[in-house]
């Protein structure tokens, strides 16, 4: 019997997916990063030099963003164009590569920030940057998903890392009360996405985009209850995680209790990968059904937009403001989604760069002005900055003025850009919401620039003066101003990235 057993599994063959490195090349060295970080913790128990982990951290998301950029020219080939890989689970195009080098981006961003930061609040080490490069590697499998159950995993490993990022600061009862209220509120968000694969998949009979898309083609539903139960349990759990009205409760509370470095990678990277999945779900795979669900993604826009202004304006932390304001710009990509067109695609993609950004430039003033313990961040802290501090406060107020969609700037151009999808798709009330909301949101931002310019520090506090600006915390408000000021007056290299940077569905792998 052992012989015949043993002669069977010789003559049996696997059927193995053939695996195209070059395709998973980021997500291999975001994930060979995070290792290195922790082996060579766990080998030196003695303190870091300074900055090595920064820098390794660094490297390694400069190192992914390159192998991302490397296969622009593959994709781009008319000859071959875009392609899938490990069997059809995920996809190569454009539209990947883009919000691949975009959360690459905000690694290198949160990183810099969090430099001094770590060593300020005596947390110094690898952990951090170990968990920053991990949760970007899930953000990544979010982008490139060409599988619903590939997205999930991807979902959660990077909300788990970020799970333990908001709590990071144990010496802060905010930050741990923020960590417990996000990790139970997106498990909840977790379980509906999840049952809205298993209807999708009852209803389709596959969790594959392409597969998927390929049977709505050449199937009419007769009774597609369960598909469109499928769409509505599927934004529920992503709109959790782009923080969009009536899911965005946990934001301002896990907005203010993390530390302020973390919370802008989750402004920027995190929201990146939710909406990247949400339109490579949405606009690619469920076209055909482009009047079932938008109406439910142009409720949700409206929301975002009058709550997000509304409730922003009646705030007096900055970080709960910024986190209010997140949710209204969250409204304003879901505008580019809503038109269900390429041209829409191209203007959310276009926004979700621009704001990376200005959202991380806004936090990165926040980390400053926080000071030791991370808890000035009351709209009274700013109040003198502008004749303390002229640098910090003109950088502070060009950010909050691109928030505002001023001229020459990347965020005008932002909303011009999904105001004008909207438009082109006949949504002229959302268009109208949008340019209202815009309004209401300008208050906020000059309260906050009032504050900084036309108001004196109260007696007896702390002058604004005495705010150190380090090298990597500078260095990161550099790039950040030099993106936003310089892409929104010459926005043409820009826009001709952006322009390419569209989804794709490929029926099987071109390898």
């Amino acid at each position: 019997m052992t012989r015949v057993i043993g002669q069977l599994a010789q003559q049996a063959t696997y059927d193995t997916p053939d695996i195209a490195w070059s395709a998973i090349a980021p997500l291999l060295v975001l994930f060979g990063g995070a290792l290195l970080l922790l082996v060579i913790a766990a080998l030196t128990p003695a303190k870091w030099p300074r900055g090595a982990a920064s820098i390794i951290t660094i490297v390694t998301a400069v190192a992914a963003g390159g192998s991302a950029l490397g296969l622009r020219d593959r994709v781009l080939d008319a000859t071959r164009g875009p392609y899938t890989a490990i069997a059809d689970a995920i996809t190569v195009d454009p539209f990947s590569i883009f919000i691949t080098v975009l959360i690459c981006i905000g690694v290198v961003l949160a990183t810099l920030l969090s430099d001094d930061y770590l060593r300020r609040e005596d947390l110094d080490g690898p952990e951090l940057h170990a968990l920053l490069l991990l949760s970007a590697s899930g953000g990544i499998v979010m982008g490139i998903a060409n599988d619903l159950i590939v997205l999930f995993l991807g979902l959660e490993t990077l909300s788990i890392a970020l799970y333990v990022l908001a709590g990071f600061h144990l010496r802060k009862a905010e930050s741990q009360e923020s960590a417990m209220k996000y990790f139970v509120l997106g498990a909840f968000s977790s379980a509906f996405l999840l049952y809205g694969i298993a209807l999708v998949y009852g209803a389709t009979g596959s969790t594959n985009l392409s597969a998927i898309n390929a049977f709505l083609s050449e199937n009419v539903l007769t009774s597609n209850g369960l598909l469109l139960a499928g769409f509505a349990l599927l934004l529920v759990g992503l709109g959790f995680k782009i923080a969009a009205v009536p899911f965005h409760t946990w934001t301002p509370d896990v907005y203010q209790g993390a530390p302020t470095p973390v919370t802008a990678f989750m402004a920027s990277a995190s929201k990146a990968a939710a909406f990247a999945a949400v339109i490579r779900v949405f606009t690619v795979t469920f076209d055909l059904y482009a009047l079932d669900w938008t109406p439910i993604v142009w409720t949700m826009a409206v929301l975002s937009l009058v709550v997000g202004a509304a409730l922003a304006i009646v705030q007096t932390d900055v970080k709960r403001m910024l986190a209010y304001s997140s949710i209204a710009h969250a409204g304003f990509i879901l505008i580019g989604i809503e038109s269900a067109s390429e041209r829409g695609t191209q203007a959310s993609a276009f926004y979700l760069l621009a704001y990376t950004f200005m959202i991380v430039g806004s936090f990165g003033v926040a980390t400053l002005v926080g000071r030791l313990g991370d808890a000035r961040h009351s709209l009274e802290d700013y109040r003198g900055l502008g004749a303390a501090q002229p640098v910090l406060a003109l950088t502070f107020t060009v950010f909050l003025l691109a928030q505002a969609g001023v001229p020459l700037t990347t965020g005008f151009l932002a909303k011009f850009y999904v105001i004008g999808a909207a438009a082109r798709s006949e949504s002229y009330a959302l268009a109208i919401i949008a340019m209202v909301s815009s309004v209401i949101s300008a208050f906020l931002y000059l309260r906050i620039i009032v504050a900084m310019y036309m108001t004196d520090t109260e007696e007896g506090a702390e002058p604004a003066g005495r705010i150190r600006v380090p090298f990597a915390a500078g260095l990161a408000l550099v790039l950040c101003i030099l993106f936003t000021v310089g892409a929104g007056v010459a926005p043409d290299p820009v826009v001709d990235w952006v322009k390419d940077a569209v989804p794709t569905l490929v029926a099987a792998s071109g390898e």
